[in-house]
C-alpha cells in the first residue's frame, strides 16, 4: 500500500506539530509506542565517538574499529577475545543506565494512558525506566539473554552474572576460558539472543509478549489510537513503521505520529491524520512534558 518514495515530511514550524501531538495524546483512548534505535540514541546510548573510545579504545587501536557495530562483526581469533568484546558491549548497553532520562520522560507522558510499546531495541531501557513488563514487546531479542548457537532448543538463559564476571576478570582483551558459556542441553557455545538470522530463538516469553501485543491491537482497533513512532528507521520497517501506517489508514479515528531526527515522514494517504516532527526525541519529550 505504501512506499518510501510516496512519503511527505513536515514543513511546519516545530511548535505547530508539537501542539497537535499534545492534543492527539490527550484525546487518545489508547497509545501504541513504536521505538527504534533513535530513541535509545537520544537517551545517550550512542555507539561511536567518545562513548565508544571510553569502553573500547584497546580494540579500536588494535583493529581500527570506529564504532561498536563494526567491532561486533569482527572475526576474532578466539572465543576468549570474542567474549571480551561482547561482554563489554552487552554490559555498557544493557546493564548500565542510559545517560539521559528519555525513557523516564516518555513513561511520564504515557504511563496513565492505556498503552503498549513495541520495540526493535534490545537494551532493556523500557523496563529499567519502569514500564510495565506486560505492556512491552521486544521483537528482536535482549542483550540480557543467551541462547544456544545451534539452536537445539527454543530457550534463553539470563546472562548478567556471567557478563559481569567476564568484564571484571578479562585481561589483555581476553576472558578466562572457564567463563565461556555453553548450552546446558547440547554443549554447543551459547550466543546472544539477537535476531540476525534464522537461528534467532523466540522463547516462551517472546511468544507471550507477541500475543499480548496482538490482543491489544485487536481489542482497540476501532478506537481513538495514537500510533506514536519514535526513532524508527528503515532497517526493519516491516515491524513498526509500515504496520503503523497501515493501521492508521484502516482506522479513521487513529492518529499517526513520527518523531525522528532527520527522517520524520508519512505517506500521503494518512497525511491529514499524521504528525511528523523532525527533531531530537529528547527535546520533543521534554517540551511535551
Amino acid at each position: 500500500m505504501f512506499s518510501r518514495n510516496g512519503t511527505n515530511s513536515s514543513t511546519e514550524t516545530f511548535s505547530e506539530p508539537l501542539d497537535r501531538l499534545r492534543v492527539a495524546l490527550r484525546e487518545a483512548d489508547a497509545v501504541v509506542v513504536g521505538a527504534g534505535a533513535g530513541l535509545s540514541a537520544s537517551a545517550g546510548f550512542t555507539y561511536a565517538g567518545e562513548r565508544f573510545r571510553r569502553y573500547f579504545s584497546d580494540f579500536a587501536d588494535k583493529y581500527g574499529f570506529s564504532d561498536m557495530y563494526a567491532g561486533g562483526f569482527y572475526p576474532y581469533s578466539s572465543p576468549e577475545e570474542f567474549w571480551a568484546y561482547w561482554s563489554r558491549y552487552i554490559f555498557v548497553n544493557r546493564y548500565l543506565d542510559a545517560p539521559k532520562p528519555v525513557y523516564e520522560t516518555l513513561l511520564a507522558l504515557v504511563g496513565d494512558k492505556d498503552y503498549f510499546a513495541i520495540t526493535t531495541n534490545v537494551d532493556h531501557c523500557f523496563q529499567k525506566a519502569g514500564f510495565d513488563k506486560k505492556r512491552l514487546f521486544y521483537t528482536q531479542g535482549d542483550y540480557g539473554l543467551f541462547q544456544c548457537s545451534e539452536p537445539c532448543c527454543q530457550e534463553t538463559f539470563a546472562n548478567e552474572d556471567t557478563i559481569r564476571q567476564m568484564v571484571e576478570r578479562q585481561k589483555e582483551m581476553r576472558v578466562p576460558t572457564e567463563l565461556l558459556p555453553f548450552c546446558p542441553h547440547c554443549g554447543r557455545p551459547l550466543t546472544m539472543n539477537l535476531r540476525s538470522d534464522d537461528k534467532f530463538v523466540e522463547d516462551e516469553g517472546w511468544h507471550r509478549a507477541a500475543e499480548r501485543y496482538e490482543n491489544f491491537l485487536r481489542t482497540r482497533k476501532n478506537g481513538r489510537i495514537l500510533f506514536w513512532e519514535l526513532g524508527v528507521g528503515y532497517n526493519t520497517p516491516g515491524i513498526i513503521k509500515y504496520p503503523f501506517w497501515r493501521m492508521t489508514a484502516q482506522n479513521r479515528a487513529a492518529t499517526y505520529a513520527c518523531v525522528n531526527f532527520g527522517d520524520a515522514v508519512c505517506p500521503p494517504e494518512i497525511r491529514d491524520r499524521s504528525v511528523c516532527i523532525d527533531a531530537d526525541i529528547s527535546a520533543v519529550l521534554e517540551r511535551m512534558r
